[in-house]
């Protein structure tokens, strides 16, 4: 299963954005939890907002209240939308999620990454 994240770029302080993960594959497989993270230019990765495949939510402390994690499990997707965006949010964000896939030989877990989209707030 591989997963690609979009929908990044340069916004000034105080906009708005809306990041995706898409999740596809060759066979049939479902998503569990849907993580985004960040990392800043000279930091470590950092957790930034969870969701759980029964809706459940978890946030880096900073985006509470500010930004939302969703998923839309039909279209196998997941979703960040990103408001009243800083200059400290600049970082390169990627999605990760785990589930299972599907083939002749049974069911297996996987655990995978989405290249990272570049967020760039000015000030």
């Amino acid at each position: 299963v591989q997963l690609q994240a979009s929908g990044g770029g340069l916004v000034e302080a105080g906009g708005s954005l809306k990041l995706s993960c898409t999740a596809s594959g060759s066979t049939t497989f479902s998503l569990n939890n849907i993580v985004w993270y960040r990392q800043a230019l000279g930091k470590q990765r950092e957790m930034v907002a969870a969701i759980g495949r029964g809706g459940s939510t978890n946030y880096l402390a900073p985006a509470k209240g500010r930004w939302t994690i969703s998923r839309d499990d039909a279209k196998k997707m997941g979703f960040l939308q990103m408001n009243s965006l800083n200059p400290e949010d600049t970082a390169v964000y990627s999605c990760n999620a785990d589930g299972v896939y599907y083939d002749s030989a049974g069911m297996y877990e996987f655990n995978s990454w989405g290249q990272g989209t570049q967020v760039t707030v000015s000030s």
